[in-house]
């Protein structure tokens, strides 16, 4: 990666984090220097002149750029360990203070009262669906029952979640690959590992270059979820059941059933 494209992305990120543009550019521009003049920063980012003075003084009102009241003013930036700190710190305050405000929003009640017996999801994303994989695993009181078909995704939160079941938690794990096998029952030495038998697990060539299985997870019997990873760009998307009776949950409890010897299958059908 260039060092613009480096710039560029860094840019991004701050106005991702809630700077806006000006501030952003500002911020990288004096990472970039011990101190700098107005009309240095102007010229290192491209940000006019008269609007480095309004970036700088809400950049400074942030606790992120430190100003020098000399002639002409001189402005530096924060030691990059301080600055990540202070936006981690209000990043998380922003989460925070969002969670409190939907916590304390009345529900709107729907019409119909009755609630479906089966219902399926789509989620995009990887982070997003690592979320709601780990809190499937944290909620479970009975049974889980994981396919790892990339071993991109197991992250050590994944590992934290599934080391931190109760030990009466039935805990399944399937690997496509044995050398993915090994590294799950390494990790997490509690579980029952076995090589799943679903070869269409993988992305193989002359089967579907556009698709790969990336987790079958499959909690309490009651809920699943299945991710697909696209090869050329590793987006993963995903679809999530849940209802006791789903049919969705039937067919793939057996399924990954095909993958575990029969003294092993804690719930055999």
């Amino acid at each position: 990666m260039s060092t613009d494209d480096t710039l560029e992305e860094a840019v991004e990120v701050l106005q991702q984090l809630g700077l806006k543009e000006y501030e952003a550019k500002c911020f990288v521009g004096l990472s970039r220097l011990s101190t700098g003049t107005a009309k240095q920063l102007s010229e290192t980012t491209d940000v006019p002149r008269t609007r480095v003075y309004d970036a700088i003084r809400l950049l400074e009102a942030q606790g992120l750029v430190e100003i020098q009241h000399s002639s002409p003013q001189r402005f530096r930036a924060v030691p990059l360990e301080e600055a990540t700190e202070t936006l981690r710190d209000q990043y998380e305050a922003r989460v925070e203070r969002l969670a409190n405000a939907l916590e304390q929003a009345e529900p709107v009640e729907p019409a119909d009262d009755e609630e479906p017996v089966q219902e399926v999801w789509s989620m995009s994303g990887t982070t997003a669906i690592a979320n709601r994989s780990n809190q499937l695993i944290t909620d479970a009181s009975e049974e889980v029952v994981l396919v790892v078909g990339d071993d991109s995704l197991l992250t050590d939160e994944l590992i934290d979640s599934l080391n931190g079941l109760d030990s009466g938690v039935d805990l399944l794990i399937g690997a496509v690959t044995e050398s993915l096998e090994t590294q799950i029952h390494e990790a997490i030495p509690n579980a029952t590992t076995f090589l799943s038998g679903l070869d269409w697990l993988r992305n193989r060539d002359g089967i579907d270059e556009h698709l790969a299985i990336g987790r079958l997870l499959l909690v309490d019997r009651s809920s699943i979820l299945v991710s697909t990873i696209v090869p050329d760009t590793n987006e993963e998307q995903a679809i999530f059941g849940g209802g006791f009776r789903n049919g969705l949950i039937v067919i793939s409890r057996r399924l990954l059933a095909q993958g575990l010897l029969p003294q092993r299958d804690p719930h055999p059908e």
